[in-house]
């Protein structure tokens, strides 16, 4: 099973890309988050002209998350939104039953700057889907931007970013304690010494200079992890060149193989 999550960040914007993505690598499920669409807007038809169905959990011009699974594989008991989350009006949650499997596409808070409330709120976040993480089964795969990097390994450079959100013991801690819940970082497990960046900045030139950050993460159960075969992050689609006339999103679709 080939399993992909991608913050397309505007799924208007960037549907080209999604529907060469798919055409390309046939994912048999792709967790998209930012889709940024009212959920009248949602392109099912595209998608389903594609070959995929997708459900979604939309939010408008902010947030939206959503499953776009191949046909000839059932989607059932979808479920948007987090019990107790700290605004529930923003679509960052949505999860599914695949072929046995529990999916959750999440888009976790940015958290914006220390000591503000929209970083109390990221931290409660991160607590609502460490609780959530622990109930979902032996069978399960939470994927997203997680608006962490889990250590510094996964920053191009700590000490530039140094005081800002994404690598404080806060976030980590929480981050953590959903992996605690009995899952697996499926790039980290396959690549404990690559970087793996997965998001660069779209200014300077961040992307050519490789500083970046690895904060989209596909967390797979201890029960599934024995049968990962592959990780990577797809960095062409960050590319504008990979289709031509196409603004990429500053994220970078991550790949994982299951057997």
């Amino acid at each position: 099973m080939r399993i992909v999550t991608w913050n397309v960040n505007s799924l208007s914007a960037r549907l080209e890309r999604v529907l060469a993505f798919l055409a390309e690598y046939r994912p048999d499920v792709l967790l998209v988050q930012e889709t940024k669409v009212a959920a009248e807007a949602f392109p099912h038809l595209p998608i389903q002209a594609a070959g995929y169905t997708g459900v979604d959990h939309s939010g408008g011009r902010w947030e939206g998350v959503a499953l776009i699974v191949r046909d000839g594989m059932s989607v059932t008991d979808v479920v948007a939104g987090l019990a107790a989350e700290p605004d529930p009006s923003q679509a960052r949650w949505i999860e599914a039953t695949v072929a046995d499997i529990r999916f959750a596409s999440v888009y976790v808070p940015n958290g914006r700057a220390l000591g503000t409330s929209t970083f109390v709120e990221k931290l409660r976040f991160l607590e609502t889907m460490a609780q959530r993480a622990g109930e979902l089964g032996e069978r399960a795969v939470i994927g997203g931007d997680m608006n962490v990097c889990p250590t510094d390994l996964d920053v191009w450079d700590p000490a530039q970013i140094h005081g800002s959100t994404h690598i404080t013991d806060d976030e980590r801690s929480r981050l953590q304690a959903v992996v605690a819940a009995g899952f697996v970082d499926a790039f980290r497990h396959l690549h404990p010494d690559v970087p793996g960046f997965s998001w660069w900045d779209y200014r300077a030139g961040h992307f050519h200079k490789g500083f970046g950050l690895r904060i989209d993460l596909l967390f797979v159960t201890e029960a599934l992890a024995t049968g990962l075969s592959a990780a990577q992050v797809e960095r062409d689609y960050r590319k504008p060149s990979k289709v031509p006339g196409t603004k990429p999103s500053d994220h970078a679709p991550l790949i994982v193989d299951l057997v």
